[in-house]
């Protein structure tokens, strides 16, 4: 399978909670790491999912916010993965900016050039990717 999002990870399913309309999955990552999506409950069904299902999570890179002092900001994004910048790659409109987490993994952003100056973004700086649980699709192997 060959898709556009630039952020995929390789999960497992740890808890579903059912809503009404949509319900939260927790996902475990390597190294003890979490990502929550919000999936309608047909896709609960359609994909099997429950405790122990294998997934991957895709999040656009457009989708992901770049937080640099996350100290004592609270937001509602359910999704916060700190690690260290390693990586940009800037343009005259956007900058792409690579955080590598703890287990390894690396989270893309895509943000524009003057928020990356704003914030003084430089490799071997911490910052912290944002995303929230609707923007995490969710696939299994069929």
């Amino acid at each position: 399978m060959k898709i556009s999002a630039r952020n995929v990870f390789d999960g497992t399913v740890e808890a579903v909670k059912p809503g009404a309309i949509n319900s939260e999955v927790d996902i475990a990552l390597p190294g003890g790491m979490k990502i929550v999506a919000t999936v309608t409950n047909d896709s609960i069904t359609e994909l099997g999912l429950t405790a122990g299902k294998a997934v991957k999570a895709l999040i656009k890179a457009s989708s992901v916010l770049v937080l640099a002092d996350g100290s004592g900001v609270k937001l509602s994004a359910r999704n916060r993965l700190e690690g260290t910048i390693s990586g940009l790659i800037e343009g005259p409109v956007s900058t792409e900016v690579a955080i590598t987490l703890p287990n390894g993994y690396k989270v893309y952003a895509t943000i524009t050039h003057e928020a990356s100056v704003a914030l003084g973004l430089k490799p071997g700086l911490p910052a912290t990717a944002v995303f929230k649980a609707p923007s995490v699709i969710l696939g299994v192997s069929a």
